[in-house]
């Protein structure tokens, strides 16, 4: 790995790589795109995935998850691993305790992606969990670029956007959309560790350098309809939600769109639904401000309280 300093600062002026096109499927266009795929086995990065299975990371996003979910801080604004809340910043990026002990992993990033517009790196953890859908960056006045490149992965760890549910494998790189709702599952219970690079501007390119042929197309998942019966048994299974299981009722809901060709959105409706249908007012109010915190309005840091 090149020596990095605290703090980095290096151009790449070479020609973009070329994108992949947007794949078509029900009614909307992937607006996530496959940028490129990488050579991910030239780096030896069994040992340093082990250092990040055994590192204690907090959930800074908590509301969102459910089940096994963590973000490790490699690089930052200020090189603190504990600062994890997300935020663009002006400035120079500066490596953490952690990214120091994960060389290879940098390496990855230093080799092909360029560093002057770079201000967070990542790696998220998920395990026999699953995102509510949500939007990113409505905090800020101006969303950036953030890009995802699986380094640990499965068949069944999934990615959502809008009614469109699709794969991203082992070295591939992916622009995710990130203003529209969007979600991820995971059912194994070895984390899926994704490395995530998020970029100031969210207009202009990420050139990528190294880069290998992509040989698969991209992975659509094929879901039948949602039926009047899935619904009906979705709600029959909320008939007893409560206060005191209502935020573990939602990962149901959210469930559901990972099987059932349903927009993940709907996982709102229906949760509001089943609230609607226990008579407590006071549920119906917390189901309603939760869509609300996930795809249409929330602070800077703002918890979301159950």
């Amino acid at each position: 790995m090149p020596s990095l300093p605290a703090i980095v600062m290096i151009a790449d002026h070479r020609s973009p790589a070329p994108r992949c096109a947007h794949q078509p499927t029900g009614s909307r266009m992937l607006k996530s795109q496959r940028l490129a795929t990488l050579p991910i086995d030239s780096y030896d990065l069994a040992e340093e995935l082990s250092v990040i299975d055994s590192n204690d990371a907090g959930g800074e996003y908590d509301a969102f998850s459910f089940g096994h979910w963590s973000a490790h801080v490699l690089a930052n604004s200020g090189g603190s691993a504990k600062d994890t809340a997300f935020r663009p910043y002006e400035g120079q990026l500066a490596l953490t305790e952690l990214g120091r002990k994960l060389p290879n992993i940098m390496s990855l990033v230093t080799d092909n992606f360029p560093l002057e517009r770079l201000q967070w790196v990542r790696i998220f953890g998920l395990s026999d969990g699953i995102l509510a859908p949500h939007v990113d960056f409505l905090e800020f006045s101006e969303p950036g670029t953030r890009l995802q490149i699986p380094l640990r992965t499965d068949e069944d760890s999934l990615h959502s956007e809008n009614d469109i549910v699709y794969h991203l494998r082992r070295g591939e790189v992916w622009k995710i959309h990130t203003t529209v709702p969007h979600s991820a599952r995971s059912v194994s219970r070895l984390p899926r560790l994704s490395l995530c690079l998020d970029f100031s501007d969210a207009e202009a390119p990420i050139e990528i350098k190294n880069t290998i042929q992509s040989e698969l197309p991209v992975r659509i998942i094929s879901r039948p309809p949602v039926s009047d019966a899935d619904v009906a048994e979705l709600m029959s299974s909320a008939a007893d939600m409560n206060a005191t299981d209502l935020r573990a009722s939602f990962r149901k809901f959210a469930a559901v769109h990972f099987t059932r060709q349903a927009d993940a959105t709907a996982a709102f409706d229906w949760f509001v639904e089943a609230a609607v249908r226990t008579g407590d007012d006071a549920l119906v109010e917390k189901a309603e401000a939760f869509r609300t915190y996930c795809i249409e309005k929330r602070g800077y840091r703002e918890a979301f309280a159950w």
